[in-house]
Order: C-alpha cells, then sequence, then structure tokens
C-alpha cells in the first residue's frame, strides 16, 4: 500500500489532472484497492468507477443480456469513454458528476460522485479498461493503468462471499462465480500484459 500510495502521489503532483487506471479480474481487489487510495489521499483524488456504466437491468432484460450481466457489451462502453473524455478535461468551474453502482439494487445511479476541477487525480476501476475493439479508446485516456492480481482461490471465495452478501444463495453465487464471472475473468486476465504495472495483494 506505501509503494502504490506513492505512485498515486506522483501521479497527482504533475501538475494538471492525471487518470490511473485500474483494472483486473473480478474480485481481485481493484475496487478495495482504488477506494483506500482515495482515501489516503482525501481531496487530492476522487474514484470513479466503471461499474456506473452498467446498462439498467430492464434494458438488459430487452437485449436478451441479464443473464451475463457484467460481460463487455453489457455496459456503456462509448459513455464511459466520453465521461473519461470529460474528466481529462479538467475545465475550469466545471464539476463533472459521475455515476455510481448501487449493489444493493444491482443499478447504476447517475450524478452520483462530483469531480471538482481542481481535484488531481482521478481513479477509475473496472474490468475492461485494456481491452480491445470499442473499449480500445477507453485505455488511451488513463496516464497509467494497474493490473492488479490476487491468488486465485482467494479471488473466488471473494467473490462467492459478495454475491452472497448481495442476495443469492450460496449455490446461486457459486454458479454464476464460476460461469458468468469466470468467462469474464478470462477475457481481463489477457489484457494483463497491457498494463503499465502489475500490482499483486495477498
Amino acid at each position: 500500500m506505501e509503494a502504490a500510495l506513492g505512485r498515486a502521489g506522483g501521479l497527482a503532483g504533475t501538475g494538471g489532472r492525471a487518470l490511473l487506471g485500474i483494472t483486473g479480474m473480478p474480485g481481485a481487489g481493484k475496487s478495495t484497492l482504488a477506494m483506500a487510495l482515495a482515501d489516503a489521499m482525501g481531496p487530492r483524488a476522487v474514484c470513479v468507477p466503471m461499474d456506473g456504466f452498467h446498462l439498467a437491468n430492464a434494458e438488459l432484460v430487452r437485449l436478451g443480456r441479464r443473464q451475463r450481466k457484467g460481460a463487455p457489451d453489457t455496459f456503456d462502453a462509448a459513455g464511459y469513454l466520453a465521461l473519461l473524455r470529460r474528466l481529462r478535461l479538467a475545465e475550469a468551474g466545471v464539476v463533472v458528476y459521475a455515476p455510481s453502482f448501487d449493489r444493493t439494487i444491482e443499478e447504476p445511479v447517475a450524478g452520483a460522485i462530483p469531480v471538482a476541477p481542481e481535484v488531481p487525480l482521478v481513479l477509475s476501476e473496472g474490468n475492461y479498461l485494456l481491452m480491445d475493439g470499442e473499449w480500445a479508446p477507453v485505455g488511451e485516456q488513463f496516464h497509467e493503468t494497474w493490473y492488479v492480481e490476487a491468488p486465485e482461490a482467494i479471488r473466488v471465495a471473494r467473490l462467492i462471499a459478495r454475491h452472497v452478501s448481495f442476495g443469492k444463495s450460496e449455490d446461486e453465487a457459486r454458479r454464476w462465480t464460476l460461469g458468468s464471472d469466470q468467462a469474464n475473468a478470462r477475457l481481463i486476465a489477457a489484457t494483463a500484459d497491457r498494463a503499465d504495472v502489475l500490482v499483486r495483494l495477498d
């Protein structure tokens, strides 16, 4: 954490607005790391999660993708890209409002995270920051990207526990983790070598 905080602080001290992308497989600890950094840095950093760009459940049902929620095509990648571009600009006097994601209702919440123009570092964590295709321009917005990994057994156990804590039964949580989540994890793992920094969490 000390090394991570030092590196993030260096990005915040460059004299302008810097964007730090934190990616990794589901359950690796990227959200925990991003929030810990933001808390430690206080007013110098804000965390804006990619999860705020989940498509609404009703839209996923309409598209026939509800059972694959979390896959690359269940997010508004273009909307996320537009937000990152606005955040890079850091227009004087303009507060940018970013969406969050409420796990208790499994829905995004618009306008929940204010980012003031004087904040020097924006942390954004999510699964597909380094993907190809429509996601490729997303990765180009970050001044630096970190890939977070954790031991597989710990990652899977953590993910199952998270699903249970938000209402799934143990069996449902295990099926989702080893099914949809694991399919997404393989896609994300293939992007690890594109990151600037590898962060290993025990």
